[in-house]
């Protein structure tokens, strides 16, 4: 423990009831960091924050204003940042010519246009050195049907998330994403009750297992640690998914089908 000891860490995407986010957040404050959670749900935000004895800030990914209003927090409550992490997304999936403009439009603002902000704001609040890390996903990097909006702005981001490493590394900051593949969160919480939904997803895991929260957090801490020479990566934290072939139409309905709705 104590790997963190001193970073001041910002979570945004730390909203949901034991989300990702929020798991990330419980190992970075574990680790001696001082944390800032964010996000839309001030009510969750308030809890968690009390609970982990950290901070909160609302914010909406898709407003400039939360985005400028959450650098601004962090400065003014932990008198800057050293790691900042976007966790947020939305599991839109359609197929591509059902796709809308409107709907488009919502998925590049969320996954795209917000987190280049995040970024920018983000490092304005940075000194000499930190850690920005973006959790994108295994589909920005395996083909799936329907998944072309969701898995065209995570790629996007994770290119950002390079250029980002490039033109900033000369001042420490390093810039990394994490893909996980499916994993337990509270999103997919029905997946063990679709009968073979998760034998068929295991048999693509050279590990023999799909992922968890747990998996990704100690991803992050050791991206937000000094113990990290590693920028412009987009680390594969999904036990070797993409090594093997994409999951059939089958599989992806199955696992829609166990979904559970979006809060």
């Amino acid at each position: 423990m104590g790997r963190l000891e001193g970073k001041r860490a910002v979570i945004l995407g730390a909203a949901g009831k034991d989300n990702m986010g929020q798991v990330i957040a419980r190992r970075m404050h574990d680790e001696g960091a001082d944390v800032l959670v964010a996000g839309r749900h001030e009510d969750e935000l308030k809890r968690f924050a009390e609970e982990i004895g950290g901070h909160y800030a609302i914010c909406d990914l898709t407003k400039e204003a939360d985005i400028k209003a959450l650098g601004e927090a962090a400065k003014s409550k932990m008198g800057g940042v050293d790691v900042a992490i976007n966790a947020t997304g939305i599991g839109f999936l359609k197929p591509f010519l059902e796709n809308t403009k409107e709907e488009l439009e919502m998925m590049s603002a969320l996954q795209l246009v917000g987190p280049f902000q995040f970024y920018q704001e983000m490092i304005k609040a940075m000194g000499e050195g930190g850690s920005i890390i973006q959790i994108s996903s295994a589909t920005a990097t395996i083909m799936l049907n329907d998944h072309a909006a969701y898995m065209g702005t995570k790629a996007a981001t994770d290119h950002i998330i390079r250029c980002v490493a490039h033109e900033f590394g000369e001042r420490g900051i390093r810039a990394n994403s994490i893909s996980p593949g499916l994993t337990r969160t509270p999103m997919t919480a029905g997946v063990d009750q679709v009968p073979g939904l998760v034998e068929s997803f295991e048999a693509r895991y050279p590990l023999g297992r799909i992922g968890t929260s747990e998996d990704i957090a100690a991803a992050a801490v050791f991206l937000a640690s000094d113990e990290c020479f590693m920028t412009g990566e987009n680390l594969q934290v999904n036990g070797g998914l993409c090594l093997r072939g994409n999951p059939t139409r089958k599989d992806q309905e199955l696992m829609m089908a166990s979904l559970a709705p979006a809060s």
